[in-house]
């Protein structure tokens, strides 16, 4: 249970030491989210804070995507590692527990999806040509995908055709619900659902609801997208599980760092309802990217094509 932020976080506080030295970095990370430039020696202390917790719990907790107090325990987790992020985007350590670890629903889909193909849902036009909707059809076969799903959808779709703009932090909010309490089996499906012609593309495009959850009317730069992100716990969560996830190398035959790509798509479906929200490009084809450019980026071209990168030219996602 130590390993849990939320706990290791009461452990530590009922300690006087670890206690002190925890409000220090309380204050170092209240300052950075302000971002308020520490001195010299205000840095130095931020550091010593965080290298006095030494071997404690709170060093070394980590969190759960599904857990009930997620944001909670992601704040714990930053407090402690303020430093990580300091003056630079590239986070090596997720707060979340390695997936391997973690203990996943299990779901029987193949027998719903028999269901679906069978005599009783012959009606269901198309489930063998377009693998998109029969994936879909099968979610609906679940009361809590159904759910979860048709709630996204009334959300992000409201204020369509009229004047009204959709309310994209409550569609972010509702894909995040979607996705992380529907088990693995239906949501996988329905987001990567292979397609041959652009029908099927178009739906698999459209599953997150692009118009309101993607898109703006203009694309803004890539750097405000990630300084959006970065001011959100859940955000900069999930993007340091995508950056230790689905890191590239190009010396492997596989192109990706840990081999391990059911943990890159999970930690990709995860950036789904953040600020960096991704996406397919196009019904034509499986690209995806976030909706941002690198145009007027200045010195900053460099960083912002990384960005950009992490989604577009990525060999391990």
């Amino acid at each position: 249970p130590s390993s849990d932020c939320v706990v290791a976080e009461q452990l530590c506080l009922s300690d006087s030491t670890c206690n002190a030295t925890y409000r220090t970095l309380e204050n170092c990370a209240l300052a950075k989210s302000r971002v308020l430039s520490l001195d010299h020696d205000s840095r130095v202390r931020c550091l010593n804070a965080e290298l006095d917790l030494g071997n404690s719990s709170l060093l070394h907790c980590k969190c759960q995507r599904r857990m009930k107090r997620q944001e909670h325990c992601l704040r714990i987790f930053w407090t402690v590692h303020s430093s990580v992020t300091d003056g630079y985007f590239n986070m090596e350590t997720s707060p979340y527990e390695n997936p391997a670890n973690e203990e996943h629903w299990k779901t029987d889909y193949n027998k719903l999806a028999a269901l679906v193909s069978g005599k009783n849902c012959s009606h269901l036009a198309g489930d063998t040509t377009n693998p998109c909707l029969r994936a879909t059809h099968v979610c609906n076969l679940s009361k809590k995908c159904f759910r979860l799903r048709t709630d996204y959808a009334s959300i992000c779709t409201k204020g369509a055709g009229s004047e009204d703009v959709c309310d994209r932090r409550k569609c972010h909010r509702g894909l995040r619900n979607f996705f992380e309490k529907v088990p693995e089996d239906f949501t996988k499906r329905i987001l990567f659902c292979p397609c041959q012609d652009e029908f099927c593309g178009e739906r698999r495009r459209k599953t997150i609801v692009p118009d309101c959850s993607f898109q703006y009317n203009t694309k803004p730069n890539c750097l405000w997208l990630l300084d959006s992100c970065l001011e959100d716990h859940i955000c900069k969560s999930r993007l340091a599980d995508f950056q230790q996830n689905c890191q590239p190398v190009d010396v492997s035959p596989d192109g990706c760092s840990l081999h391990n790509h059911a943990a890159c798509l999970q930690a990709y479906m995860g950036m789904i309802g953040t600020p960096m929200t991704p996406n397919y490009v196009s019904n034509s084809s499986a690209e995806v990217s976030l909706w941002c450019t690198c145009e007027n980026s200045g010195n900053q071209k460099e960083k912002c094509d990384q960005i950009l990168g992490m989604f577009e030219s990525n060999k391990c996602l």
